[in-house]
């Protein structure tokens, strides 16, 4: 049993966000409001006329398609008619009938709005990163990652009553998700959207889902707002020496200080309101386990960390990145970009020295000991060793009482500790990759794309250590607030040389002289 008893009424103007452990139900949810998944109990209704969107997963279903016919097909109405009236005006021999049903039609085409539909869609997809060029070719000849974009604005098309996003930052590059957050900002309709991007679900919600025991509660307020309030009250219930009022009164002010830095767009403001009307007893205590991730370096980093001198790598004949010089400095934490995200994979694969440059040469300094969260580690995992003795691998100390201590900070307990390596889940494969680092004792971090198949609870576990760390990070991230909350220094890499900038992830992306930067380096 997911949940139950589940009675919700989403209103217009708002949007959820879906949240919750691994496998309490999330996707289930969507798939039941969806239309896709039968519930054991119970209805879901629509209000009368309402249409509703989805962003579909399936990445091969329009393949026979070209790119502008599938967003279309977005609005399933307006396609049937479009169809119905083309297979009309090609016949050789043209009715009265025919006539009388064109008419009736072009009368539905028109109040759809079927005259702007091309450009509307044309729009949708350019805003995505799709540009003129693709959208008459066969869905078929598009990368993976260009048809989550195209489904993306198949599902936003014809501004739906409803929309229902399924994971919608899943390979989208972060300027991609910045237009995403800005188009959803404005949007008047219903949107339900399950997300494990904080930085998204910060930008965008109103109101945060919350499944959890059996249960679905709506909370008013974003993910941050979710997430703190019930650390605070969680405390306060530890702290059973404070009076009621007391705790009311630390309730409240943490609600007015949430609001008052809510910033200036629609979603925010109308949340704001919301919160301002917020009764205390509505937030309760998180009953959420949060993995316990410690990075404890067995010796501070030196002066020399890392030198790097003109180094170039190039794949398949396409040249990664060249001219690529820098040193890392004590306290540097430090993400790497790219338009190219096998750049990133190559470089951190070429510093651990698993592969070697095509140029150019690097040195570490004699301080320094690495851990390492590769992209792709499933073949660590190809055998039938139990977690504990897998993780014994990479440890001096193999007693299981010392090994049991790392596997149960990430939240491995009981009967868990000798389940099989190769029947793990994509989560508890990096819930182990994680405490193989802590087991390190590393003073620098290489992480690519660490948030990959974590859910929510460790996302943040890690981010809140990653912020204490005493050493050295180097890492890509799709994950915003990840980036934003961590590092301190930005290098962007591309096949035409570097941008090197000590600065705000934000002010990054938005400052002018930087854009320019980024049209030399590609």
């Amino acid at each position: 049993m997911l949940f139950r008893d589940v009675n919700l009424n989403f209103t217009p103007g708002n949007i959820y966000g879906i949240i919750g452990a691994n496998g309490a139900g999330k996707s289930t949810f969507l798939k039941i409001l969806a239309g896709d998944l039968e519930s054991t109990n119970g209805q879901v209704n629509l209000g009368s006329g309402e249409r509703l969107s989805v962003l579909r997963q399936n990445h091969t279903a329009f393949d026979a398609f070209q790119v502008l016919e599938t967003v279309l097909m977005g609005h399933e109405a307006l396609w049937n008619v479009m169809q119905e009236k083309d297979a009309i005006y090609a016949k050789e021999e043209f009715t009265e009938e025919d006539g009388h049903r064109a008419s009736e039609l072009e009368e539905k085409f028109a109040d759809m709005d079927g005259w702007n539909a091309e450009s509307a869609a044309a729009n949708l997809l350019s805003g995505l990163g799709i540009t003129e060029e693709f959208h008459h070719l066969r869905m078929n000849q598009l990368s993976a990652k260009e048809k989550v974009k195209v489904l993306l604005a198949q599902a936003l098309f014809g501004k739906p009553d409803n929309l229902l996003l399924d994971e919608p930052t899943n390979d989208l590059d972060l300027e991609t998700v910045n237009w995403l957050e800005n188009y959803l900002a404005y949007f008047e309709s219903t949107v339900l959207v399950v997300s494990h991007d904080r930085h998204f679900l910060d930008a965008i919600c109103t109101h945060i889902v919350d499944i959890d025991f059996n249960k679905i509660q709506v909370y008013a307020g974003n993910y941050s707002f979710w997430y703190e309030s019930s650390q605070l009250a969680l405390r306060q219930q530890q702290q059973q020496s404070k009076k009621a009022d007391e705790r009311r009164k630390e309730l409240q002010e943490f609600i007015a200080r949430f609001s008052a830095n809510a910033s200036k767009s629609r979603q925010t403001t109308s949340r704001k309101k919301m919160l301002e009307k917020l009764n205390v007893e509505e937030i309760q205590p998180s009953t959420r386990k949060y993995p316990a991730i410690i990075f404890t370096p067995d010796r501070e980093p030196g002066n020399q960390i890392l030198e790097v001198s003109n180094l170039a790598k190039s794949v398949d004949g396409k040249v990664l990145f060249s001219k690529l010089n820098f040193s890392l400095h004590r306290d540097d934490k430090v993400v790497f970009l790219s338009r190219d995200s096998r750049s990133m994979t190559n470089l951190f694969e070429i510093l651990k020295g698993h592969i070697q440059p095509d140029e150019g040469s690097f040195s570490w300094g004699q301080t320094i000991s690495k851990a390492y969260l590769p992209l792709v580690y499933d073949h660590l995992f190809e055998n039938d060793l139990s977690i504990t003795d897998w993780l014994a691998q990479f440890s001096n100390d193999t007693t299981e009482i010392y090994l049991r201590g790392f596997l149960g900070k990430m939240l491995f307990s009981g009967e868990e500790i000798y389940k099989k390596a190769n029947v793990l889940s994509g989560g508890e494969k990096v819930r182990c990759m994680i405490a193989r680092m802590m087991i390190r004792n590393a003073n620098v971090m290489l992480l690519d794309s660490p948030t990959n198949h974590l859910d929510l609870e460790s996302i943040q576990a890690f981010n809140n250590t990653l912020m204490k760390f005493k050493g050295n990070v180097l890492m890509s991230s799709h994950d915003q607030q990840f980036i934003q909350t961590v590092c301190n220094r930005i290098i962007e890499i591309g096949p035409n040389g570097m941008i090197d900038k000590w600065m705000d992830y934000e002010d990054y992306i938005n400052d002018d002289k930087v854009k320019e930067l980024r049209k030399q380096i590609y």
